[in-house]
């Protein structure tokens, strides 16, 4: 009998089920609901990646959403105008729920699945990159901002689960502020939250920041030298006192400049080399290194982004994280 050789995998996870179509109403919301595909096609390109070195997840199950969310919660689903409240497209109200579960819900819970699945396979190998996921502003009694489904919630509470992790950090650089799970989490010791957000903009939930350990609040249109050396700034303090066993890592790109809802003015790469921290690609290099250097495994999620260049710049992002050896692929049976 031949020897089976064990396969490169990179520890990237989407499927294209992940990308949200509805019948062309998608496009009444400012979000590419469709940037998943278009990150995955130009790494595809740059990568290499297929369908067989990935990793592919399942839709998430009811039972596994009954984890974290209320059974109360996941019926209201089923009625199309708390829905088209989520997802902040009103005219969603006058469509059957099961046109809602098939074109909105059903990727969503896709996405939740691969945020999972990415938690689990940044346990075991140190670090891996859900595509999508990282709907933030969803707890396990409510939605909103696009958000259905409590994802992080999820992963933190299937981190805790294990033996050998007492502490999961969250490091939210959405330009919004992450309530969902901060609400789910409030009190929890075992959760350190670091959020930088815009404090201007949505959600403004006063009663959610109470869950976080380290805040940075953001004015509007804030340049790259004063964001990142912000974001340096509350990493390293936030390491002084904890060092967490798993780390979160909530990736917004709705912090470039031009975009319409976050209201940040951080641009991909910034060119001036007097700056040693600058832009979106090296916002998350730092975030990385900092995970590499001291030995904790990470989960990457891409979560917001509202500009028309998003797509491009998390691929980007994530084929400089390859070039600086930060995530290369693995081998498996």
């Amino acid at each position: 009998m031949a020897e089976k050789k064990p396969k490169e995998c990179w520890p990237i996870v989407y499927r294209k089920e992940y990308n949200v179509t509805f019948f062309g109403l998608e496009h009444l919301h400012p979000f590419d609901s469709k940037k998943w595909a278009h990150i995955y096609k130009i790494l595809k390109n740059t990568l290499g990646l297929n369908q067989s070195n990935i990793y592919v997840p399942d839709e998430i199950t009811e039972d596994e959403l009954l984890t974290i969310h209320s059974d109360k919660y996941l019926k209201s689903l089923k009625w199309s105008y708390v829905a088209a409240r989520i997802s902040e497209i009103p005219v969603v109200i006058l469509f059957p729920n099961y046109l809602v579960q098939r074109q909105y819900l059903r990727p969503i819970r896709f996405q939740v699945g691969g945020t999972r699945l990415a938690g689990k396979i940044a346990r075991k190998e140190g670090v891996a990159i859900n595509l999508g996921g990282g709907f933030h502003h969803s707890s396990k009694d409510r939605g909103g901002g696009f958000c259905p489904y409590a994802d992080i919630s999820l992963v933190v509470n299937d981190a805790l689960q294990e033996n050998d992790c007492k502490l999961v950090m969250i490091i939210d650089l959405d330009a919004h502020q992450g309530n969902g799970y901060e609400r789910d989490f409030i009190g929890n010791s075992k959760v350190f939250i670091i959020d930088v957000f815009n404090k201007n903009i949505y959600p403004k939930d006063t009663y959610a920041e109470t869950a976080i350990s380290k805040a940075v609040k953001l004015d509007y249109f804030i340049q790259d030298y004063e964001y990142l050396t912000s974001v340096e700034s509350a990493l390293i303090e936030s390491f002084v006192k904890v060092k967490p066993d798993f780390i979160i890592y909530n990736a917004g790109t709705d912090i470039l400049k031009g975009d319409k809802l976050g209201l940040l003015s951080i641009t991909p790469e910034a060119s001036n080399s007097q700056i040693l921290v600058k832009g979106v690609i090296q916002r998350d290099e730092m975030v990385f290194k900092l995970a590499q250097q001291n030995n904790i495994p990470l989960v990457m999620l891409t979560s917001g982004g509202y500009h028309k260049s998003t797509a491009n710049i998390i691929a980007a992002s994530l084929q400089n994280l390859v070039q600086q050896g930060l995530v290369k692929p693995s081998q498996v049976e």
